[in-house]
């Protein structure tokens, strides 16, 4: 079985766009908007990839001041993408410690961590988030909670958080897609094409972990024509996947030329 990494586990503190300028710092601000900005603009540093400004930015944030978690989130952030895994660390649990409701920061911590393959800390801290009923990134809370499980190999509890991220976003590809899988893993062949139905009418094209999904559950079901497809849309789109070079050997193991 091919799982891939924890692809919901994203940094939400970054943003998209940058459109800044530090003019208006010339500007007399309170130490309130002086210090939004200043955390603004560096989030949006880090939406370029600009660690040194947007570290700049954030001491001074800092100074302005000290107690605020969002500093060290950002901070933390920074540090993880530098690769400096111990700073990182060290800004997430400070940014925590000073605001133990900070959601986001707790699911950014658990993206850390799962990164580090510290896939029970990172339950632990996911577990909290999706109890704050209030955060807005609660369905993909439940997905990353989702996806440690299935590295903690508890198929039962992923399961039960895939199925909480489709009660709040029933359009999830990658949760429809999980449980389609573990279906499919209990041999409940007929659920499993249901959810994987739903998966590929709501995606424009398969990934690759998807078409190989579809080639063994057509193989299950006797559908050699739907094999066929899955099989050469794999090799067509993906020929240099794992998924692909699995369905490979799969032909070996079962004596197909």
């Amino acid at each position: 079985m091919i799982r891939t990494g924890l692809l919901a586990m994203t940094l939400l503190l970054v943003a998209g766009c940058v459109t800044e300028t530090e003019s208006v710092f010339t500007e007399k601000a309170s130490p309130k908007d002086a210090f939004e900005q200043r955390v603004a603009l560096a989030r949006q540093y880090i939406g370029r990839r600009n660690w040194e400004d947007a570290k700049r930015n954030l001491k001074v944030a800092a100074e302005i001041d000290n107690s605020n978690p969002e500093v060290y989130e950002a901070f933390a952030l920074v540090y993880q993408s530098t690769g400096e895994f111990e700073l990182a660390e060290e800004n997430f649990r400070r940014a925590i410690s000073l605001d133990k409701n900070f959601s986001r920061a707790r699911n950014n911590y658990a993206a850390f961590l799962y990164s580090q393959e510290r896939y029970r800390e990172a339950e632990e801290q996911l577990a909290l988030v999706v109890k704050d009923t209030l955060y807005n990134a609660r369905p993909q809370a439940f997905l990353n909670l989702g996806l440690c499980r299935l590295k903690l190999f508890d198929s039962r509890g992923a399961e039960e958080a895939f199925l909480r991220t489709l009660s709040m976003q029933r359009d999830n590809t990658i949760a429809l897609l999980e449980v389609a899988q573990l279906r499919f893993e209990a041999e409940d062949y007929r659920n499993a094409g249901l959810y994987y139905d739903q998966y590929r009418s709501r995606v424009r094209q398969q990934s690759a972990r998807g078409l190989w999904f579809g080639v063994r559950l057509a193989r299950s079901s006797g559908d050699r024509d739907a094999e066929g497809s899955y099989a050469l849309a794999l090799s067509n789109l993906y020929p240099e996947s794992a998924e692909y070079e699995a369905y490979r050997r799969s032909l070996g193991s079962a004596g197909v030329p």
